[in-house]
């Protein structure tokens, strides 16, 4: 191929992956401009990559102008400085996952999250409405010993502003509530294993106990000082039960309605976009279950085939685990 030809069949991919490169090379999120809708996308530029160094390597190759090679030379450094630079610090990866990864976990899964948020909430509403006109009730929910404790912690005639405790138990209480809220959310996520029943028990359990004392604290009147207690972050807890709950779902459906993949595919797929390390290996760990679980059936599934021999021939076993080998030792004719 002539030098022009090359170029003018292959010039308007160059010059795609030369304003890839001014547009969005840069490793600061910020500083990237938008695409245009034909511009390389960011998941084609490795392949883009590939090809501009197989057109390097043939111009060269065949000899062509120093105009054409050095330019193209010039787009390869340029792109190998940017696929292979060193990754982003780790705290700034952190950043990232929380400001954008989890986000945009959050808004593909939308199903899944109105699901969880509808049966956590509707519980939890709906038990605060039904105690304002059956204050009996929370006596079914609840024994009378943890009643006592509770209206007693936010009685609005106690002397502590603290609730029921002193700033010595502060930083002890600080420990427990963390302990409770990561191992409630925890739990709501992995009970989704049991193909999503678990998170769906645990999501309206939670919120009829909430909704519970919410509701019987405010019928008895100590409703201000739960409310002004539970204000300042009874929102963040909720929300993370809400999305633990979602990707319990996620994965409970993943087994019981894997789609066209089968279910040990579902689950690969389903680990790959799990960025938590922790829930990834849960995840994995019960496909490996799957894959142990479905190992003796191979022994009893066989070729559809048919050996021909002659009559002659003594001594033949067939081995099911090696059909596609002959064993000749005990063969005689």
């Amino acid at each position: 191929m002539k030098q022009e030809d090359f170029v003018s069949l292959y010039n308007a991919e160059w010059v795609l992956f030369e304003r890839w490169l001014n547009t969005r090379s840069d490793i600061r999120a910020k500083k990237r401009k938008p695409l245009a809708s034909n511009d390389i996308s960011d998941y084609d530029f490795p392949v883009r990559y590939r090809r501009l160094c197989q057109h390097l390597s043939i111009a060269q190759q065949r000899g062509y102008s120093p105009l054409i090679t050095d330019k193209l030379e010039l787009l390869m450094q340029r792109g190998h400085n940017v696929l292979y630079r060193p990754p982003a610090p780790r705290w700034r990866r952190l950043v990232d996952f929380f400001m954008k990864e989890f986000p945009c976990l959050v808004r593909k899964n939308p199903g899944y999250f109105w699901t969880s948020f509808v049966l956590f909430y509707v519980p939890l509403v709906g038990m605060i409405v039904l105690l304002h006109y059956y204050p009996e009730l929370v006596h079914s929910l609840m024994d009378p010993k943890q009643i006592s404790e509770m209206e007693s912690m936010y009685d609005p005639a106690s002397k502590f502003d603290t609730l029921g405790r002193d700033n010595r138990s502060d930083l002890q209480m600080f420990g427990f509530y963390i302990l409770n809220n990561v191992s409630i959310g925890f739990r709501t996520f992995a009970s989704g294993f049991f193909v999503g029943l678990g998170s769906v028990f645990i999501l309206i359990f939670n919120g009829i106990t909430i909704g519970a004392v919410a509701g019987h604290l405010t019928v008895i009147g100590s409703g201000e000082t739960f409310w002004r207690f539970v204000v300042g972050h009874s929102g963040p807890e909720l929300t993370a039960i809400v999305i633990a709950g979602a990707a319990g779902l996620r994965i409970g459906m993943a087994i019981v309605a894997p789609g066209r993949k089968k279910r040990v595919d579902a689950l690969i797929e389903a680990g790959r976009k799990e960025i938590d390390t922790a829930k990834r290996i849960e995840i994995y760990g019960k496909m490996q279950e799957l894959i142990v679980a479905d190992a003796p059936d191979l022994f009893g599934v066989l070729e559809r085939r048919k050996l021909g021999m002659r009559d002659a021939v003594k001594g033949f076993v067939f081995a099911p685990v090696a059909s596609n080998a002959i064993e000749c030792n005990g063969l005689s004719v």
